[in-house]
């Protein structure tokens, strides 16, 4: 395959841009209607102070706004049809968004309040009128917290961490203002209301902490359309129009992804996956999930999974690749080797070597160039890159795997009239032939057993195990005579537990041959360890004549064997000298 390098050109790199963000802050859009495309970021600062929202135009900065707190996301969307159409920006930060025409403040949504628990309320109203103590509404909070079905306000889970000396200060300071709960946004994206063109106007789709999903209207801001999720939601792609039909692919914090529909306010489906997802983009008609274990799974709108792939690194971010004047359509994955990796489905077409490790992906037109990729890194720098109009992606997998004729279907004769005569004779007389079957399985078991048993008996194989002890034993010998090697390997098959207290003896004709110990005990079996035990035989006939020489092993005290082996001894080359 071709280097990533030659497919893209370096139009843009700052190292020290100060840009902090992540891929759901970050969006390409004409604000002004002259047909250049700007980047606006909401830019995280030092996560405590310096937040901002700025915009790009070209490698330069064209302004910035503060942000009051945290962004958690950012969309560009079409609020209404006035000329000339400019799109508004969202700003989803705590429980509120903020939304920008022309840069400017236009309008501020907060989430609505949640219900208070009202023994909550009781415990703070004794606290206000001084009939209990600050230590007695620690725990009677406590209490609440451990049992109750409606959480805790946060001002009381704020107080229950607090020093018993700072606790009167705080009643003091808060017993007089009602009590509220209020959730925040997690994560936020825009869904066309009636039209599918480009610019029609679109309404914004927010999640929630405490696992709601709500659709808002463009225009007045009203909450149009309210669903439930399980757990709360943390990655969210939306498609289809409001008035027609729409899909909502949830990632939630409990590693389930669900899809919600319209007319539905409880998903419809749910992938459970292996471990948590990190991004999560559509395709197509499919969705494609990264997740912690280094992997990307491809999956139907419905839940069906259709592939995985195994990557080098974790995943940081993900963005899609869309490219509809070539037909083009892939996904961009930023991984903590310092890597962006293109994939289309499971194959890899294209990898991109970058300074840093990527934070945040976006792909699109950006000025007037359509196939810009744009990149902020770990460090706060910025990184632009243009698509060359002469670059190909291959179909073909780029990383080493399987050759691709084993994705070659194979060409299956057509069935034959003797296959079918074959497969009606089998459904006919099914019964007679697994009878048949059933018969010939048995005789080779006999047969099996019969061979088995008649080895033992010549001592063709001198093994044994005993049924009693977890015992095996196999024996050896070695040399041409007058002297034999006689070895024994003896092996403890329990789990765990050792044997001990165990002797050898052997029975032999003494007519025949001798042996310098017949009995000697042997160490403890440690379980799992094959123990070699060597013994010498000495032939003392002159007459070329064998015979067999029997193993016991016994337990100390004890006559009965446990385990017997009977050994063949060789015809013996010479005679001993004595």
């Amino acid at each position: 395959p071709r280097l990533a390098s030659s497919k893209w050109l370096d139009a843009h790199y700052d190292p020290v841009a100060n840009l902090y963000t992540f891929s759901s802050c970050i969006a390409l859009s004409d604000l002004h209607g002259d047909g250049e495309n700007k980047l606006v970021v909401g830019d995280l600062g030092t996560g405590v102070c310096n937040m901002k929202l700025k915009v790009y135009r070209g490698t330069g900065l064209l302004s910035e706004s503060t942000l009051l707190d945290l962004p958690t996301g950012l969309v560009s969307f079409p609020m209404d049809l006035h000329e000339p159409r400019t799109p508004a920006i969202a700003v989803a930060s705590g429980p509120f968004i903020y939304v920008y025409k022309n840069l400017r403040p236009y309008f501020k949504f907060t989430l609505p309040s949640l219900e208070a628990n009202p023994l909550e309320q009781d415990v703070w109203s004794q606290a206000k009128e001084d009939m209990i103590d600050p230590m007695t509404l620690k725990e009677m909070l406590e209490g609440l917290r451990d049992k109750a079905e409606i959480p805790l306000s946060v001002r009381s889970l704020r107080f229950l961490m607090l020093e018993p000396q700072e606790m009167e200060n705080f009643v003091l300071l808060h017993k007089e203002q009602p009590i509220r709960r209020q959730t925040v946004i997690t994560c936020i994206g825009t869904l066309k209301k009636n039209m599918a063109d480009e610019d029609a106007v679109s309404c914004l789709v927010i999640g929630t902490e405490n696992g709601d999903v709500y659709i808002l209207d463009p225009e007045a801001f009203t909450i149009l359309y309210k669903m439930s999720l399980p757990s709360t939601p943390t990655l969210m792609d939306v498609t289809g129009q409001f008035d027609v039909e729409f899909r909502i692919t949830v990632a939630c914090r409990n590693g389930n992804i669900y899809i919600l529909r319209r007319d539905s306010p409880k998903p419809k489906y749910c992938i459970e996956l292996s471990s948590h997802p990190v991004a999560l983009v559509r395709m197509g008609k499919n969705v494609v999930v990264g997740c912690t274990h280094e992997t990307l799974h491809g999956y139907t709108q419905k839940g069906k999974k259709l592939w995985t792939a195994y990557l080098p690194a974790p995943v940081t971010t993900m963005a899609l690749m869309d490219l509809p004047t070539r037909g083009f359509q892939a996904v961009l994955v930023g991984l903590a080797n310092c890597e962006v990796h293109v994939y289309r489905d499971k194959n890899l077409v294209s990898t991109i070597k970058t300074p840093d490790v990527v934070t945040s992906i976006c792909f699109g037109r950006y000025g007037r160039e359509d196939g810009t990729l744009i990149m902020t890194t770990k460090g706060g720098g910025l990184i632009v890159k243009i698509l060359k109009r002469t670059a190909v992606f291959d179909d073909r997998d780029s990383a080493s795997g399987p050759p691709i004729a084993q994705s070659i279907r194979l060409n299956v004769p057509k069935k034959t009239k003797l296959y079918v005569d074959q497969t009606l004779r089998e459904r006919e007389n099914a019964v007679a032939m697994h009878r048949a079957f059933q018969m010939d399985l048995s005789r080779l078991r006999l047969a099996a057993a019969r061979a088995y048993v008649k080895a033992l008996e010549s001592s063709l194989t001198p093994m044994s195990a005993s049924l009693t002890e977890p015992l095996k034993m196999n024996a050896v010998v070695q040399g041409l005579g007058p002297s034999f090697k006689l070895t024994l390997n003896i092996q403890n098959t329990a789990a765990c537990r050792p044997v001990m207290n165990l002797a050898i003896s052997f029975l032999y004709d003494e007519n025949l041959y001798s042996m310098r110990t017949a009995f000697f005990k042997i160490p403890l079996l440690v379980p799992g360890l094959n123990y070699p035990i060597d013994t010498f035989v000495e032939c003392l006939s002159d007459k070329g004549i064998s015979d067999i020489i029997k193993v016991f092993v016994l337990r100390e005290g004890k006559s009965a064997p446990l385990l017997t082996a009977h050994i063949n001894m060789p015809v013996s080359e010479g005679i001993a000298l004595n």
